[in-house]
């Protein structure tokens, strides 16, 4: 073989390197889903948004709650009997409303016991799932997020509170319309949220905290730990099975020339041994 043919043979070998390792990945994750389901007797179902090495022209694309994810949990859903718990593996920055009310829906409305699982975060949409959930399982260092809604770049509750500070004579209808779709979406999705609440807690209770939830008050990046969960009377705890954590490991952020983070892969327990 010259040269030139050894040349291409590895370029042709080396092309074929990325899909076999995808391939095992995703074998690997099904075997984990399949013990998971095993141990809980449960249908399992993840939604993992990640920037894994899928890319356009080197730039990661991000992923989000989208129809596509709602159309796919609906199908396993129906495929799921009633009387069969659902789990949810749930890491995701949010999305878009109608997904993600699509699917909370859907989790609210099956009859078995439905757990989603935190390992990291669930913001905005992801919070909106998790209280369709009759059980939230969090890492202690988990958290959610506030569901106010957002009109492209910007927050509907901030226009809002800008028109309001303002004379209406001097605004423009563009302005005047966003501030009339900003107030529709802020009163829908506050409603949904109280519908998911009413099966958690009383109507006044949950009126006030889907307001909390909703209104704006914090940055729609705002971390809501465990603990506040708590104090918030939702149904929470930290009792997270270890397969969760191994089946993120199995969902990796894209590969860069130097890693951010690093360490030893390994438990310690208890007090170091001194070196010697």
């Amino acid at each position: 073989m010259s040269g030139f043919d050894l040349f291409w043979f590895l370029l042709i070998l080396l092309s074929f390197v990325p899909a076999l390792k995808q391939q095992r990945l995703e074998l690997a994750r099904l075997r984990l889903l399949r013990r998971l389901e095993a141990k809980r007797g449960s249908r399992v179902i993840t939604l993992i948004h990640r920037q894994e090495a899928l890319s356009l022209l080197g730039i990661p694309i991000s992923r989000y709650i989208n129809i596509e994810d709602s159309e796919q949990i609906l199908r396993a859903i129906r495929l799921t009997p009633d009387d069969m718990p659902l789990d949810i593996v749930l890491h995701t920055p949010g999305g878009l409303v109608l997904a993600a009310e699509q699917i909370a829906r859907a989790l609210k409305n099956h009859r078995a016991k439905v757990t989603v699982f935190v390992p990291h975060y669930a913001m905005s949409g992801g919070t909106l799932l998790c209280l369709a959930a009759d059980e939230i399982v969090m890492d202690s260092n988990a958290v959610l997020g506030p569901m106010d809604p957002q009109l492209g770049e910007w927050p509907a509750a901030s226009i809002l509170n800008a028109v309001d500070k303002k004379d209406k004579n001097e605004l423009d209808d563009r302005t005047l319309i966003m501030a009339d779709i900003a107030g529709k979406a802020m009163r829908q999705v506050r409603e949904f949220v109280r519908e998911l609440l009413l099966d958690k807690m009383e109507g006044e209770k949950a009126e006030k905290l889907a307001e909390v939830l909703t209104d704006g008050r914090w940055t729609h990046d705002y971390p809501i730990t465990l603990e506040r969960l708590k104090e918030m009377g939702l149904p929470v705890s930290s009792e997270m099975p270890g397969e969760i954590y191994a089946l993120m490991e199995l969902y990796p952020q894209p590969g860069q020339r130097r890693p951010s983070v690093q360490f030893v892969p390994v438990p310690y327990r208890g007090v170091r041994e001194k070196e010697r």
